[in-house]
């Protein structure tokens, strides 16, 4: 206990930490996988000096989806932060309240009726997939707020609703899965469980803009986010437009689930457990839980690919689901918790 509240008063501390082992872990990254890298070729190779068997391996199979594993962290991460401070909700996350879910059935209906395979996916329609999966993730928030308020909104029935809207949206996704080829279904399947499918350039391209632009803003939101803790009242007696400040957060978190979904599926319980314990961590005001749940997200979605990668080489297990495994039995600990 005195660790952590020491390292409460020093979150530029913990922040620097997180920052070393997200760079050590992205060296392991660099020369793990089926195809062997040493660290010196590895180092070679992103100093220009690579073979071309290495700079096929690293630049476009293993860098590009490096990158993304760290984007979709941070983002979902960001998200659930978000999530949980407008909604005063610890068990509050993208993945458990059907937002993914809906982002991935717009993403499922762009691709089916846009291109004939999963494997025909153009330059174009990479920038699109997160437009249409944010409009998804919108739907989603919509009828889980509808249907979830009754004379206000509380944590459970947030959650009842959210895997009722979950379970709705996923019972469309299998009716359109069924209708295309086995090989596509099973793509389709394997990117809803979770899964870094696009591990290209213009993926990363795709969510990039995103990532970069959407968190910053979040971050400068801060003070709203930490006077939207104390309570409704007093916010509102401080000036803080609580509604429409709720709404604009809301529509932040939304849009970079709805991202990290276009191009990585859906990831439950990162955003739940992440935020939680980058509050452990730094306390909980927002302008320092926000940027140490980014760099907490990217370390363990690089860290779980990593083994999703290599734990059944040559085959891989989506890395949704090694989050799954970590990060349910938390969630299980925190329903039980609630009142």
């Amino acid at each position: 206990m005195r660790k952590i509240l020491t390292l409460r008063r020093h979150p530029l501390l913990v922040m620097g930490v997180l920052f070393f082992l997200l760079i050590i872990a992205f060296l392991i990254c660099l020369n793990t996988g089926v195809a062997k890298l040493t660290v010196t070729e590895a180092i070679r190779t992103l100093a220009g000096m690579g073979s071309d068997k290495d700079n096929l391996i690293l630049f476009e199979f293993r860098l590009p989806r490096m990158v993304i594993a760290l984007l979709v962290g941070a983002g979902l991460a960001v998200s659930g932060a978000v999530l949980q401070a407008i909604t005063k909700n610890e068990m509050a996350d993208p993945g458990i309240l059907g937002i993914n879910a809906g982002a991935g059935l717009a993403v499922i209906l762009f691709i089916f009726f846009a291109h004939s395979s999963l494997t025909d996916i153009g330059t174009l329609s990479v920038y699109l997939m997160p437009v249409f999966a944010l409009l998804g993730a919108i739907l989603a928030a919509t009828l889980i707020y509808i249907f979830a308020w009754k004379r206000g909104i509380t944590p459970v029935r947030l959650v009842l609703v959210g895997i009722g809207v979950n379970a709705a949206f996923n019972a469309i996704i299998i009716i359109f899965q069924v209708k295309m080829n086995p090989e596509d279904f099973m793509q389709a399947t394997i990117w809803l469980s979770g899964s870094i499918w696009g591990a290209d350039w213009r993926f990363v391209l795709g969510i990039l803009p995103w990532i970069i632009l959407l968190i910053p803003v979040v971050l400068i939101k801060y003070r709203s986010l930490n006077v939207m803790n104390m309570g409704d009242k007093i916010a509102t007696g401080l000036g803080v437009k609580v509604e429409k400040e709720r709404m604009i957060l809301l529509l932040l978190s939304v849009a970079l689930a709805g991202a990290c979904v276009a191009v990585a599926g859906n990831i439950a319980f990162l955003g739940l457990a992440v935020p939680h314990l980058a509050r452990k961590l730094v306390g909980a005001e927002h302008q320092v839980t926000i940027p140490t749940a980014a760099l907490l997200g990217a370390l363990v979605l690089l860290l779980a690919d990593m083994v999703s990668k290599n734990l059944m080489a040559p085959s891989e297990i989506p890395v949704g689901l090694v989050v799954s495994v970590i990060a349910a039995p938390y969630f299980i600990y925190l329903l039980m918790r609630s009142n």
